[in-house]
């Protein structure tokens, strides 16, 4: 047995990801620890909010996604937010508002998504992986989008009062 994993395909990986209510709940793929991600929802004056591609090389490569990464050891959620914004998107950010939290079930990984909308940052967005930014609205344009950033649509819905489908695909 190699220490390589399988190979998913997007369809499996859109197929077998689930919300997951708790932390206690059973994942569908064994027992396995929880990642704690930190997760920007940039929101401009407009009312317009930030959404960037995964990068190749990754999981989910190709993916629109609100920019993040995971919390380090020692580190609070806006402590990692701001670290991974300037490491990935050449930013720096004001304060943090913890909005929503939301575990994920992916195939490759168990993990605990904190949104914070950011409000203010300084500097200029440079993509430092390679990855691509579109400032959007309701319903986003950019395809395909991660499985995990669905119910942030949904919720900024919600706030906004907006009847439809939150995205294309």
């Amino acid at each position: 047995m190699s220490g390589k994993p399988a190979e998913v395909s997007d369809a499996d990986r859109r197929a077998h990801t689930a919300i997951v209510d708790s932390e206690d709940a059973p994942s569908r793929y064994g027992e396995r620890p929880i990642t704690e991600v930190a997760v920007g929802v940039l929101v401009d004056a407009g009312g317009r909010f930030l959404l960037t591609s995964r990068p190749a090389g990754k999981v989910y490569a190709g993916y629109w996604e609100f920019p993040g990464g995971k919390v380090e050891a020692g580190e609070t959620v806006e402590d990692a937010l701001r670290r991974e914004l300037h490491e990935e998107i050449g930013i720096t950010i004001g304060p943090a508002q913890p909005w929503h939290t939301l575990m994920m079930d992916y195939p490759h990984a168990r993990v605990r998504l904190n949104f914070c909308k950011v409000f203010e940052w300084r500097g200029e967005f440079e993509m430092r992986e390679g990855q691509h930014m579109a400032w959007e609205q309701l319903p986003v344009q950019s395809v395909p989008v991660l499985p995990g950033t669905i119910p942030v649509l949904e919720w900024f819905a919600q706030e906004r009062a907006f009847a439809g489908a939150t995205h294309r695909g």
